[in-house]
């Protein structure tokens, strides 16, 4: 069983060269795309193109990012990524469409076993999934194997250790339900302050 095998299913795995230069080449584009020039937005479009297995149509990603081999992640239409977006992308993260992602969230897919000899050469990686709608706050931290349900909310700071259903806002270390998003929010925007008080 090849190392990519093991990680598919679950397993302990290690580094191999051929995949330490798959991470070599993302990194090479990553480099390009966090270098560019504010006012070349086409240049990282086309990059993100080549780094990423897929992006969506109006998908906006503020530099820099940090990523560790790009072509696992897919990024749905309409999303936008703020800036220090860190994914520890050893296997599948999927973004829906239309997420907000703020500042300084970090997305892994791998962790480590607990026992120090096999830390220190061995590996597990999990797939994320980030469905539509969703809006990660700032400083969250979504761990290997979680997924968050549409349209929820994840509160600045956050650490998600485990699944997130949807329509909800969760918060926390570790990150947890704190109630449903309902009629009242089609009302009140933030707070208090209410939405016909603007119209």
């Amino acid at each position: 069983m090849t190392e990519l095998e093991k990680m598919a299913k679950g397993y302990l795995w290690e580094d191999t060269e051929a995949y330490l230069e798959e991470q070599r080449i993302a990194k090479e584009l990553m480099y390009d795309f966090n270098q560019s020039r504010p006012s070349e937005g086409e240049k990282r479009k086309k990059i993100a193109k080549q780094l990423f297995g897929y992006v969506g149509e109006d998908v906006f990603i503020q530099q820099p990012i940090t990523i560790a081999r790009g072509k696992t992640v897919t990024i749905g239409d309409g999303t936008y990524i703020n800036s220090n977006l860190m994914l520890v992308d050893d296997y599948h993260i999927t973004i829906g469409k239309n997420c907000l992602i703020a500042p300084n969230v970090s997305i892994t897919t791998t962790g480590h076993p607990v026992d120090p000899e096999l830390r220190a050469k061995k590996m597990y990686s999990f797939p994320v999934t980030i469905e539509n709608n969703v809006w990660i706050g700032m400083g969250a931290i979504i761990l290997p194997g979680v997924t968050i349900g549409e349209n929820s909310i994840i509160g600045a700071g956050s650490v998600v250790t485990k699944d997130i259903p949807a329509n909800v806002i969760a918060f926390g270390s570790p990150c947890k339900v704190w109630r449903a998003i309902d009629e009242r929010d089609k009302e009140y925007y933030y707070r208090n302050l209410r939405l016909d008080e603007q119209l």
